[in-house]
């Protein structure tokens, strides 16, 4: 090998060492929401997920965010539509939000929690790491069905093994001015509520990110 050749080889294989470096460093975070997630209302780029992808700029971490939250989906519309975004994303982190319309349609608790389940091993058995996001719903719906409800995520995330924020809306929907914390249909947050939303997030995803 001549001189020529073998500075050559060096260089080539130190932009692919670069290259290979830079693809490791970078990864994918997934959100699957519903319209908590996917700004219902606001102007964009000020709900939680744009802020939590400003912050992960910030803080120079190479991370992609996708947002595919849909406003009224369900975890059964959830279900569904993981398979082809995991196979077109590879996420390496996958941020489950839903829940909340299969309650607001009166669905099965057995149902949401076999779909949460379904999304989770999913997930996982692509190398994803998942957080999930758990929901409350009012007294008025029924205190066996209120405390169901809240300890569905709890125990679905203890069964798999993996993270949870308990209370995704805390500090929004239980605080003291939470009248001026909700849009006029008081399901929907202001925008103002999106960064406590994303302070609830934040501690349990930061464990996950590379």
């Amino acid at each position: 090998m001549n001189r020529r050749h073998f500075n050559v080889s060096a260089i080539s294989l130190m932009l692919w060492a670069g290259f290979a470096a830079q693809a490791k460093a970078a990864s994918t975070l997934l959100v699957l929401g519903d319209s908590l997630s996917a700004e219902y209302g606001l102007k964009r780029g000020t709900g939680w997920v744009a802020l939590l992808d400003k912050r992960l700029r910030e803080d120079g971490r190479a991370v992609t965010v996708v947002n595919a939250s849909i406003s009224g989906d369900t975890t059964s519309g959830g279900r569904s539509r993981l398979p082809a975004l995991l196979e077109q994303h590879r996420p390496q982190v996958l941020i489950i939000e839903l829940g909340g319309n299969d309650a607001l349609r009166g669905l099965p608790l057995k149902i949401s929690r076999e779909n949460l389940e379904t999304m989770v091993k999913a997930a996982q058995s692509q190398g994803a790491k998942v957080l999930l996001l758990g929901m409350q719903v009012p007294p008025n719906y029924g205190a066996q069905y209120a405390a169901e409800f809240s300890t569905m995520y709890a125990e679905v995330a203890k069964r798999h093994k993996v993270a949870l924020v308990p209370f995704f809306l805390k500090g929004v929907a239980d605080a003291d001015n939470a009248d001026a914390l909700f849009q006029s249909d008081r399901i929907h947050p202001v925008e103002a509520a999106h960064p406590i939303m994303l302070g609830n997030v934040w501690p349990a995803l930061r464990k996950l990110l590379p």
